[in-house]
């Protein structure tokens, strides 16, 4: 069952000997069981720290975070993380890079039929350098999704893939998540990606960042990526970045900040 994430009052700083870096302010957010959120924000703002904090891999400097009633002390099982990167094994083939996944759990699904969840079936006996990116994605996202995670955290996961097979892969984990339902937080870049994927999308501002706005995206699933009632979802989230001219409606631009 999906998990409820709470961020009271997070706030980060990272410490050298000679100073104190703030990344993160007084950071507080409820997201439901179940929700779709999207993050996003200017370059270096602390929206990979987020994550790493959601799934205790890093600790905040004060606050607290929580996975339904319970707190985020170390790395934290419940939580599955997908990188910009696939960070595949490679002297591991594909079906046993996806087993790591479920290295916790005593009756796992198959890698087999994770392959076929994302559209490799056939390809568990090769080997990561044998894929192609959008391919080696595909493998990192079954991994995500094989111990059946009751939080999916994504961190850019598509950033380095060309439009189209961006696209084919956001369609994936729209269908993914619409079957499995976990809690989903994604960092993205791409103002898009976040409209056509998210329940709500969150701003963060420059470091040290805190939440500047957040966007419900009450739209019917599956979307359509030319849907016109995304136009002034869109001007709303760019004029955050200021950016205020008129936002064309073609669905054609791709709009990354």
């Amino acid at each position: 069952m999906a998990e409820a994430v709470t961020l009271s009052w997070v706030s980060k700083q990272f410490r050298t000997r000679q100073t104190a870096l703030p990344v993160l302010q007084d950071i507080q957010l409820q997201i439901a069981s179940g929700e779709f959120v999207a993050v996003l924000g200017p370059s270096g703002c602390g929206k990979s720290t987020l994550l790493r904090l959601i799934a205790g891999l890093d600790q905040p400097t004060s606050g607290t975070v929580r996975l339904g009633e319970r707190g985020v002390a170390e790395v934290d099982p419940r939580c599955s993380v997908v990188f910009q990167e696939p960070r595949l094994l490679p002297w591991q083939t594909i079906a046993a890079n996806i087993g790591i996944g479920a290295r916790r759990m005593s009756n796992p699904p198959s890698p087999e039929a994770m392959l076929g969840l994302v559209g490799l079936k056939g390809f568990g006996n090769v080997f990561p350098h044998q894929l192609s990116g959008g391919m080696a994605q595909r493998a990192a996202l079954a991994r995500a999704l094989i111990g059946k995670p009751e939080v999916l955290l994504l961190d850019e996961p598509f950033a380095s893939l060309d439009a189209l097979t961006r696209m084919r892969m956001q369609d994936l984990l729209a269908d993914v998540c619409r079957e499995a339902q976990p809690t989903a937080v994604m960092v993205t870049h791409d103002v898009d990606e976040a409209l056509y994927l998210a329940d709500r999308i969150v701003i963060l501002g420059q470091r040290p960042a805190s939440i500047v706005a957040t966007i419900d995206v009450r739209l019917p699933r599956p979307r359509d990526r030319g849907d016109v009632a995304l136009v002034p979802l869109r001007a709303k989230i760019l004029a955050h970045f200021g950016f205020s001219h008129a936002v064309p409606s073609d669905g054609a631009d791709i709009y990354t900040i």
